[in-house]
């Protein structure tokens, strides 16, 4: 009898404790009461957040893509949805100033148009060249500049023009092998002083 009074004892105490664990780990109001949550409560939470709209969705990973569709990145990843209300701010990096402070610095437009300058401006600025207009003219062989025909940076070359003459020991003996070659061939008739 004795064994089953301490079991019942026993059984007391851990529904004790087990309810006042839940009590002590529910939300509770400024009074120190339970809130009352409901499936109502929480469905209704569900509809206000459903009720905003999306406007886009954009890559998990920060990247400037977005998609007007669900779609998944490279990596497997969920595009995030953003919704109205939620962009964030423009990546646009011009300076934005209200329409007031404007109208207070005495800002004044008006349209382009090419006229004579009333004052000098002076001003810094770097002068560099076009890099889509540079060509690099290297050789395939051996040898050294005997004449330079274009000696100064920038000047301009038109297509065809000599640029240097180059002595070459190997152009010379491919040259005089090639010579050789072409007189061993039949039919063919050197001539003194010709080349």
């Amino acid at each position: 009898m004795k064994k089953i009074t301490a079991a019942g004892l026993v059984a007391i105490v851990m529904v004790a404790a087990l309810g006042t664990g839940y009590w002590w780990g529910s939300p509770k109001d400024e009074g120190g009461r339970m809130r009352a949550e409901t499936a109502g409560a929480s469905s209704v939470d569900a509809a206000k957040k459903s009720e905003r709209r999306i406007l886009y969705y954009r890559n998990p990973m920060g990247l400037p893509d977005i998609s007007p569709v669900p779609k998944k990145d490279q990596m497997g990843m969920d595009y995030i949805p953003v919704y109205e209300g939620q962009e964030p701010a423009s990546a646009d990096p011009g300076v934005k100033i209200s329409l007031d402070k404007v109208q207070k610095l005495g800002v004044k437009t008006e349209a382009a148009a090419l006229r004579a300058l009333t004052r000098t401006v002076r001003a810094v600025g770097t002068v560099d060249v076009d890099e889509r207009r540079l060509h690099t003219v290297s050789s395939r062989f051996e040898g050294w500049i005997e004449r330079l025909h274009v000696n100064t940076t920038g000047q301009a070359v038109a297509r065809g023009q000599p640029l240097m003459e180059i002595y070459s020991p190997e152009l010379i003996t491919a040259q005089q092998e090639y010579v050789i070659a072409w007189k061993g061939r039949p039919g063919n008739r050197w001539r003194a002083g010709s080349r």
